[in-house]
């Protein structure tokens, strides 16, 4: 089985420049198109590669007049892509053409990582990789083929003590201690390509989080299915003394949530059933697509949320 990162779940301000920083900037598949189940008035986008694999999808809530967030403790510092190694000066000069806030290489575990910014301020980075340029991208965008994001390499947790929380990444979710370097602790889901790297930043004294504009709101990691999620539930809560949510279905995915340790909102969501149950793979992300029980709602949905032609930007 394939552990890591399974998808990470932030927060935006207004929907069409999100959809198109994603989309155009970077070259991402709108892999789905749906509602916030909990605030069908707000969208919900899902950006990845040709199919939304485990380990390339980024969802986010956009809300067009959020407050910006805080970066503190029990929040995600940074999710970084992976991208081919020799694509590193091609996307540096993108982000200087594009406008993007962007940071001078620097090294991180032996790796070569581009930290930037999208137009929230959420901080992301672009990790290179060598030979990463035989994994599958989304080909469809106008970032060429040979350049695009390869899904995942990570996310960096932003904690007071990284002990608590490696703990359930290593007990519970199948990662493994993958080294030190400062005050960076690294652990690996082995096997796992995309996705595979949880980082811990530990700098206790911090103010905590403030969600908002930016912010991520959760990660999420992979179970291969009902019993292997529940297996997992069982083990967190005899071992760590944490209990989850109940099960919830996301439609594409069936989740658990829980806090760990360091306060960062975790979920475990299945693989299965996927983002083609609804949409073939040619048309995954231009239909909007609603859970059965908004489904009668449709028209009133679709009169509140925000406008996506381009001129509504």
């Amino acid at each position: 089985m394939t552990h890591g990162i399974h998808h990470v779940t932030a927060i935006a301000g207004p929907a069409r420049r999100n959809l198109d920083f994603y989309t155009r900037v970077l070259g991402q598949r709108l892999v789905k198109k749906t509602v916030n189940f909990d605030d069908p008035g707000t969208y919900h986008f899902y950006f990845g590669d040709t199919v939304g694999r485990p380990g390339t999808i980024l969802t986010f809530f956009p809300w067009a007049n959020v407050a910006p967030g805080r970066l503190g403790l029990g929040e995600t510092q940074e999710t970084a892509y992976r991208i081919p190694a020799r694509s590193l000066g091609w996307w540096t000069q993108r982000f200087i053409e594009a406008g993007v806030p962007h940071e001078a290489p620097e090294k991180r575990f032996g790796e070569t990582v581009l930290p930037f910014r999208d137009p929230d301020g959420m901080r992301l980075a672009l990790v290179a990789v060598p030979g990463a340029e035989a994994e599958p991208a989304w080909d469809g965008s106008e970032v060429p083929a040979e350049h695009a994001l390869r899904g995942f390499h990570g996310v960096t947790l932003l904690l007071d003590r990284s002990e608590p929380t490696a703990a359930i990444l290593t007990d519970v979710l199948g990662f493994e201690a993958g080294g030190q370097e400062g005050n960076l602790t690294r652990t690996i889901a082995p096997g796992a390509v995309q996705g595979g790297i949880v980082d811990l930043k530990a700098v206790g004294g911090f103010l905590p989080a403030r969600p908002g504009g930016g912010s991520v709101h959760h990660v999420a990691f992979r179970a291969a299915d009902d019993a292997e999620q529940e297996a997992m539930v069982a083990r967190l809560a005899e071992n760590h003394g944490i209990r989850t949510t109940e099960q919830r279905d996301r439609n594409y995915f069936r989740s658990v949530y829980f806090r760990e340790p360091g306060g960062v909102l975790f979920e475990i969501a299945t693989d299965q059933p996927g983002f083609a149950v609804d949409e073939p793979v040619d048309a995954l992300g231009t239909a909007l697509k609603l859970p059965a029980g908004l489904e009668r709602q449709r028209t009133r949905i679709e009169a509140v949320l925000p406008d996506l032609t381009p001129e509504a930007v």
